[in-house]
């Protein structure tokens, strides 16, 4: 992880690329990662799904994400994570235990 969010410069459109192709790869590794726990979680909740959405603390989410990547800034985080969130839980209603439903 060390080596994907040190910063480097690449000298080359093509060196440049190939930086952006190795983030990409980790986010989609861990973007599927966070799905699988939120859909645990959906199990686990009183309330899943949409419904059962916490807006609050998806503000805090993105809140201390901006904390961590300022030039990005909440109001560009904040879609970002809906997004990430509600294919998340679109996800959920899919599977079951890691599961397709039949």
């Amino acid at each position: 992880m060390a080596a994907l969010v040190r910063r480097d410069d690449p000298e080359t459109l093509g060196a440049a690329r190939a930086a952006i192709d190795r983030v990409d790869a980790a986010l989609a590794t861990l973007l599927e990662r966070r799905a699988a726990l939120a859909g645990r979680i959906q199990r686990l909740k009183p309330v899943g799904g949409f419904r059962g959405r916490d807006m609050e603390r998806e503000r805090r989410l993105v809140e201390a994400m901006a904390r961590r990547a300022p030039s990005l800034g909440a109001g560009r985080l904040a879609p970002i994570m809906n997004a990430v969130i509600e294919a998340g839980l679109r996800l959920s209603e899919e599977t079951r235990d890691g599961e397709e439903r039949r």
